[in-house]
């Protein structure tokens, strides 16, 4: 009982392992939105929010971001309430594409 309790244990240590890589991999592919992370739409913020005027012109993050992102995607939160919560105005998002020099998708 002994040698089949010794073969438990290394198995069961890959197993717990293989879990904690899977668990550290998991957030960070479901913290992208539309191929942003949040630490890029948080550089965004600053040039798209509601209670600064006039808002910052875009940073060149911002604008790497967004370069990389899915425009479409991110056309389909401009009425969300997540909006409101990061104290961003969905006419002043609309405008960072443009700003960095980025077509706007159609219908957006």
């Amino acid at each position: 009982m002994a040698a089949s309790s010794s073969k438990a244990l290394p198995v069961a240590a890959a197993a717990v392992a293989i879990l904690l890589v899977m668990a550290a991999a998991a957030p960070a592919a479901e913290a992208a939105v539309c191929g942003m992370s949040n630490e890029q739409f948080m550089s965004c913020q600053p040039a798209a929010a509601k209670t600064t005027d006039p808002p910052a012109p875009p940073t060149k993050a911002c604008c790497d971001a967004l370069g990389g992102a899915d425009l479409g995607c991110l056309c389909g939160y401009k009425s969300s309430p997540w909006m409101n919560l990061y104290n961003i105005d969905p006419e002043r998002a609309m405008e960072l594409p443009a700003k960095c020099g980025l077509a706007t998708p159609p219908n957006c």
